[in-house]
């Protein structure tokens, strides 16, 4: 059996960005410790969620990557561990040409490439297309030491097409850096319907595509929003195997059997019967009837 051990970092975030480096670094090595062969850290983990507000004093937290300080720290850091790191940065990609990624360091410590997040949000609370650009490197699997990652990055997992493609290019599991959470004035029925929503449709990737899914969100209160934590592993048929509290910070390793994928696809072939040829109006942006 192919098997992998997967670490989540479910952690809060404060005002300096060298502090959260640093304490993800910390927490990198104590998963590393607990069996941990692939670590996972939530979105934009080097500072607090800055994309709350238009403010253009936020575009200096931005750096390149590979060659920025940050990516440089976690390749070393991987190479001395031997532990694959999936870590979610705001890339600075030339003046004034930003964008929300996700580098994937190999357990050697070498740099196999970035995905730039393709769904970019708008709404209030989160004022992302204030700060990124869509990205345009398309949809990525990362074939590392231990398995084939594909990367997609929060609001990328409302869309069933961004996983099935991912799923189709080879990934073995799906991984969601994430930051999402309730704004303090919502109902408490409220509350409970968003977050049972983001699962389900996270879990619907993984039984749609036989591929276990990952989804590491942050915790902790940032001005008005509580970050809703709930961090979740799931099988390849959407079980979910572990799910992290939600007001508190959460490491885990959760071992996932990468064999069972092929179990699940012959016993629900939707691979096999997939009608591609009635596809094509997918790629519109709604089927009416203009005049």
């Amino acid at each position: 059996m192919r098997k992998v051990k997967v670490g989540l970092a479910q952690l809060s975030c404060v005002g300096d960005k060298e502090k959260n480096i640093e304490k993800f670094s910390e927490k990198v090595r104590e998963l590393a410790g607990m069996g941990a062969q692939v670590v996972v850290l939530q979105e934009l983990f080097a500072s607090l969620y800055f994309c709350d507000e238009e403010r253009y004093e936020n575009f200096k937290l931005a750096e390149a990557i590979p060659e920025g300080p940050t990516t440089q720290k976690f390749m070393a850091l991987a190479k001395e561990l031997g532990v694959v790191l999936v870590c979610s940065m705001f890339e600075k990609r030339a003046e004034g040409l930003y964008h929300n990624t996700t580098a994937v360091i190999d357990a050697d410590g070498s740099y196999l490439g970035k995905y730039r997040k393709m769904h970019i949000p708008d709404d209030p609370g989160y004022y992302e297309k204030f700060y990124f650009t869509p990205g345009d490197l398309g949809y990525k699997v990362f074939e590392t030491k231990y398995c084939k990652i594909g990367v997609l990055i929060c609001w990328d997992q409302w869309y069933p097409e961004a996983a099935r493609i991912t799923a189709m290019k080879g990934a073995e599991m799906l991984v969601f850096p994430t930051a999402i959470g309730w704004d303090e004035r919502q109902r408490e029925e409220d509350n409970r319907e968003q977050y049972e929503a983001w699962q389900t449709i996270q879990r619907s990737h993984a039984v749609a595509n036989g591929v276990p899914v990952v989804s590491v969100n942050r915790t902790g209160k940032e001005g008005g929003m509580q970050f809703w934590g709930g961090s979740f592993v799931t099988n390849a048929f959407g079980r979910v195997l572990y799910q992290a509290p939600h007001l508190e910070e959460a490491l885990h390793v959760e071992e996932l059997d990468l064999d069972e994928s092929d179990h699940y696809r012959r016993h629900w072939p939707y691979f096999r019967d997939r009608r591609i040829d009635s596809y094509g109006p997918i790629t519109k942006r709604f089927i009416d009837e203009e005049k």
